[in-house]
């Protein structure tokens, strides 16, 4: 017999009734399917480093790049932490990111000067002056080791 299930006598039926362990059986089910993973790539430079996060428990897809450099001018909003890059879900406007991590990843997969990258309802260009990220809605941004800006 499954060791999920248990036989109980059930004085309100008058009879031996199976009796599920709800709580075993969603256990069981949720860990089969595997939660959307993230993805990350870099720039041929190795200075600009992107993940993608897709929605999961309730947050929304977002797409965030990072470049080591640093952000150039920096943004005139007071950050407690670094200016670390830019970031945006896949509706709304891209903005600096204020983080005390990165996403850069050293391992994760190089894209190409003049290849696209599409996830999630996220677009990605690399060029060799720069990345130019857009989602959806026509929001975006352009970062670069000289500049960046959010459109």
């Amino acid at each position: 017999m499954d060791s999920r299930l248990k036989l109980r006598y059930n004085p309100h039926v008058g009879r031996v009734v199976i009796v599920a362990l709800v709580v075993a059986l969603a256990t069981a089910a949720s860990s089969s399917a595997s939660p959307p993973k993230a993805v990350a790539f870099r720039m041929p430079s190795k200075n600009i480093g992107c993940m993608y996060e897709p929605p999961a428990f309730g947050q929304k897809a977002f797409l965030r790049c990072d470049i080591l450099s640093g952000l150039v001018p920096k943004p005139k909003r007071k950050c407690e932490l670094d200016w670390t890059g830019l970031g945006m879900t896949r509706r709304h406007k891209a903005h600096p990111v204020c983080a005390g991590d990165t996403v850069y990843d050293p391992h994760a997969h190089i894209l190409k000067y003049g290849r696209t990258w599409k996830a999630g309802g996220f677009t990605c260009h690399s060029k060799r002056r720069g990345l130019r990220c857009s989602n959806g809605a026509g929001h975006g941004f352009f970062l670069s080791r000289k500049h960046w800006s959010v459109h």
